[in-house]
Parts: structure tokens; sequence; C-alpha cells
């Protein structure tokens, strides 16, 4: 159980945050660069929430995603180094994504094929939601480069999952519009 009875330490004045393993970062770094995306994400699904709290099932579904990307900002948070942490870390499974690929082929049920690309927008909570959705894939745009330094280590269950958590994003977006009706749709070329 987290408690937290103290909101600041002064620890990080100097720039830098610690690592749940208890190494120092630079508050710059990647690796918290990445992790701070997720909850950027997480705060924009939170605003998305506001607009969608009369669609229970879109509701439910986000509010296990906001749960969920806290588990994938502590296992950024904890890199796995090979030395014993005295704790076991949370880590993002394959049953976390499963769960979305299962919420995606339930909304995506109603909607037609796409025409063309939509453009963020229709309804409020269709343009939240499509904010949530770019924050969440400039997040896993990180944890990829994070991945790519031979010094670091990335669950790819969790890049697996904030993908998924961005295709979620999208659909529901599209329900939201009137199941894709009220989509806007990208007209290539039209204001040549």
């Amino acid at each position: 159980m987290v408690k937290l009875n103290k909101i600041y330490t002064r620890t990080g004045d100097d720039g830098t945050t610690g690592l749940g393993s208890g190494e120092r970062r630079l508050k710059s770094d990647l690796r918290v660069e990445a992790y701070g995306t997720v909850d950027e994400a997480n705060a924009c699904i939170g605003l998305a929430r506001l607009h969608t709290a009369d669609n229970h099932e879109i509701d439910a579904m986000l509010a296990r995603i906001q749960n969920d990307l806290f588990d994938l900002g502590a296992d950024l948070a904890t890199p796995d180094t090979g030395k014993p942490l005295g704790y076991e870390p949370l880590r993002i499974i394959a049953a976390q994504t499963s769960r979305v690929e299962a919420d995606i082929d339930l909304l995506n049920q109603n909607l037609q094929p796409l025409r063309s690309f939509v453009l963020p927008g229709g309804s409020p909570a269709a343009a939240a939601l499509h904010l949530a959705r770019t924050v969440a894939r400039r997040a896993e745009r990180m944890m990829v480069a994070l991945a790519q330094h031979p010094a670091e280590h990335v669950n790819r269950d969790g890049i697996k999952y904030i993908n998924r958590v961005s295709d979620l994003l999208f659909v529901a977006a599209r329900v939201v519009n009137d199941n894709g009706n009220a989509d806007v749709l990208w007209v290539p070329g039209q204001n040549r």
C-alpha cells in the first residue's frame, strides 16, 4: 500500500529523481520522460472521462486503463537491473493487453470501416479521447527509444500495452462520435 503523508521532500531540488531501484536520475532522463508521459496520458484520460461519464461501458474501460497506467509508470520507474531489490517490482503483464484488446473488439462491433483518416474532433468527448491517444503514442515512442539503449531494459509487455491503449482511445473516440457517424474525416488536399 502506498502512503504519502508529505508531498515535498526537497530531494529533487537538484534536478534529479529517485527510481524504484533507489538510483537517482536526472528529471530530463529518457526513462523519467517516458513514465512522465505515461502520467500525462493518464491525466488526459481523466479529462476525457469528464465527457464520457454518461457512457458507462467506455468510462469503466477508461477507469481500468487509468489504473493500469499507474502500473506501467511503476514498471518504467523500476528498471530491471538484474540486482535484487528486496521486493517484487510491479510489471505490466500480457493479460492486461489482452483485456484492452477485448475491449477494443467490443467497441468496434458497431463501427463502419473507415473511408479516410479521422481528424480529432466531432464532440468534446471524442476530441479529449484523441488528445489522450496522441499523448499515449508519444509515451510509446519514448518507451521504444528507451528500449534501444543497450544499458536500459523496457518491459516488452509494457510497450504492447501502451500501443493497445492508444488503439482503444481511437476506437472509443469513434464510438462517442455517434458510432463514427459524427467523425470528421480528412479530405486530402481539400484546401489547395
